[in-house]
C-alpha cells in the first residue's frame, strides 16, 4: 500500500511542480499575467487551475496520514502565485518523504472515518486507497495540466508521466 501511494504521488505531484513551471514560463513568454493561467478553467462550473493543485496536494497529504493513522497536515489555501503553488507542492512531498512503510503497509481492512464539509466519511483502507485517495490526485493533477494545455501551454504526455 505505501508503494502504490508515497512513491506515486511524490513523483507525480514533482511532475505537476514541472509543469507548472512551464506555464509560468509560458505565460511570462507571452507577456500574459500569471494570474490569468492561475484562475484559468476548463468550463466555468469547474474549480480552477490554483483548486486543483491544492486539491490534489490535500488528496496526497490526507490519504497518506490517514492510512498512517496520524493527524493529517493542515495548509491554508492562501497561494495567490505559481511559485506558492509549487511552496505547497513541496510542503506536501515533504510530508510523504516522512511517512515510513510500516506506517501504511498492512492497513487494507482499517477503518477510516472523518468529517468534510459536514459529512461524515467512512472507508475501508484498499478501497480507500485504489477508488478514493489515488484517483482523487490523478483528477486534480490531470485536470490541472489540461488546463494548462488548453491554454496554450506546450506540455504533453512526457510532461504529465515524467521522466522516471
Amino acid at each position: 500500500m505505501y508503494e502504490s501511494l508515497v512513491p506515486t504521488a511524490i513523483h507525480n505531484l514533482q511532475n505537476l511542480s514541472a509543469i507548472l513551471s512551464k506555464g509560468l514560463a509560458y505565460a511570462e513568454a507571452k507577456k500574459i499575467d500569471e494570474k490569468v493561467l492561475f484562475n484559468a478553467r476548463l468550463f466555468p462550473d469547474m474549480l480552477p487551475l490554483s483548486r486543483q493543485v491544492q486539491i490534489a496536494c490535500d488528496s496526497a497529504k490526507a490519504g497518506a496520514a490517514r492510512l498512517a493513522e496520524i493527524e493529517v497536515p493542515s495548509h491554508p489555501d492562501e497561494e495567490q502565485t505559481f511559485a506558492e503553488l509549487k511552496t505547497r507542492i513541496q510542503k506536501t512531498v515533504d510530508f510523504l518523504n516522512t511517512i515510513k512503510p510500516e506506517q501504511i503497509n498492512g492497513k487494507e481492512d482499517l477503518k477510516i472515518t472523518y468529517t468534510q464539509r459536514n459529512r461524515e466519511s467512512n472507508f475501508i483502507g484498499l478501497p480507500y486507497l485504489l477508488n478514493y485517495t489515488l484517483p482523487n490526485i490523478y483528477f486534480h493533477i490531470t485536470t490541472a495540466y489540461a488546463i494548462l494545455r488548453h491554454n496554450g501551454v506546450e506540455i504533453g504526455k512526457k510532461d504529465y508521466l515524467g521522466n522516471k
